[in-house]
């Protein structure tokens, strides 16, 4: 395989403990791996000159709904009016995508990806959702592994109206056959535990069938008020709790007790008008935390981290530098990856190379297009 050099590095973010940040660097690339971090001038097969701009990780966005049809901006607008967001405004989704051919379901999460590779996402989490029966299910989960090894099947987003006032009947459904038919395309199962969507015993029922068919687990946790949520994903071992808007102290000290990471979605506060979560408060705590996307039509339609990371910033007080590893190492650590969120060597090649001289810029220039290059796999795009 041939080796790239991205040479004249101004500032290299490479989330190494030791490492850290390093002036005057080349990043030697050989295939898809990261080989060596060398001072400039390092030689290589071919060359990228970042001309002194700074280069950080790929962004690991570690929780989206990629796949889905139509449109729901008359139901933002009513947001952005006064009217609250409820879960059950994702039946509208649902419908839409199950009248959708695959065709037509590909073709727009492929759109909706090459839009987050543009926008410095390197690697995301993919789960269902939108279909909510079991063949609607399988296709979702199957369409996404096209585009991710991280699947999630989701089929426990929200009970679809031919079930309405039978929840615990499609638990049963979710549990059993939908599971076995989504479990071949996926690597997690996620539960909506919320009011409105599923309580606790169902959660837990649907998490510990998913667990039994060998799949991680990941909860939808304490978006729309203080519940059940993060307790259950820290008694249960998942790998993220995710939304953590509305935290106890008590849910503070479990996620800091725990491998749990606290997924944090600012973009969706800022779409639902929710209050933000204070992410200072569970990083003194001692929990590892991690900002993601959460794109989707209902409460969140961005592909971009960098939006994010602003928010995360100005709104969750995080450091500049917290709120880079969080879209980073944190998202590769919440979907339990290694290889992922850093550039030490032998990690995947995946690293944007930013048309700015350091991170900061991302929040001080909110709104500019400031990724110059995105580089997945070793491949600049």
């Amino acid at each position: 395989m041939s080796t790239l050099a991205i040479d004249n590095i101004g500032l290299l973010v490479t989330n190494d403990p030791e490492l850290r940040s390093v002036r005057d660097a080349a990043l030697v690339l050989d295939g898809d791996r990261v080989a060596a971090i060398e001072p400039e001038g390092a030689a290589a097969d071919e060359r990228i000159d970042a001309a002194g701009r700074c280069v950080i990780p790929g962004f690991v966005d570690s929780h989206t709904h990629l796949v889905f049809a139509g449109d729901r901006a008359e139901e933002f607008a009513a947001r952005m009016a006064g009217a609250r967001y409820a879960a059950g405004g994702i039946r509208t989704t649902v419908e839409a995508t199950r009248a959708a051919s695959s065709e037509e379901l590909r073709a727009l999460a492929e759109q909706r990806r090459q839009e987050a590779l543009r926008a410095g996402i390197t690697h995301l989490e993919i789960k269902s959702g939108y279909a909510l029966d079991v063949d609607g299910e399988a296709r979702l989960c199957s369409i996404a592994s096209e585009l991710s090894d991280d699947v999630t099947f989701l089929g426990a987003h929200v009970v679809p109206a031919e079930y309405e006032g039978r929840s615990d009947d499609y638990v049963d459904l979710v549990r059993g056959e939908m599971l076995a038919a989504c479990a071949p395309h996926a690597r997690w199962i996620d539960v909506f535990c919320e009011e409105g969507a599923f309580d606790a015993d169902q959660s837990r029922a649907i998490l510990e069938a998913g667990r039994d068919a060998g799949l991680g687990l990941r909860v939808h946790a304490n978006q729309l008020g203080e519940g059940p949520g993060v307790q259950l994903a820290v008694e249960m071992g998942a790998a993220s709790a995710d939304h953590c808007t509305y935290l106890t102290d008590a849910d503070v000290e479990a996620l800091a007790a725990s491998s749990t990471v606290a997924t944090f979605l600012p973009a969706t506060d800022f779409s639902t008008r929710e209050p933000y979560p204070d992410a200072r408060r569970v990083i003194d705590a001692g929990a590892t935390v991690a900002i993601a996307t959460n794109c989707n039509p209902g409460s969140s339609y961005t592909t971009s981290m960098s939006f994010c990371i602003a928010l995360a910033v100005r709104e969750m007080h995080m450091t500049v530098e917290e709120a880079i590893e969080a879209a980073t190492l944190g998202g590769a650590t919440a979907l339990g990856r290694d290889d992922l969120g850093h550039l030490r060597p032998g990690a995947r090649a995946d690293a944007v190379i930013l048309e700015a001289p350091s991170p900061a810029h991302l929040v001080y220039r909110p709104g500019v297009p400031l990724i110059a290059t995105t580089i997945s796999s070793g491949r600049p795009s």
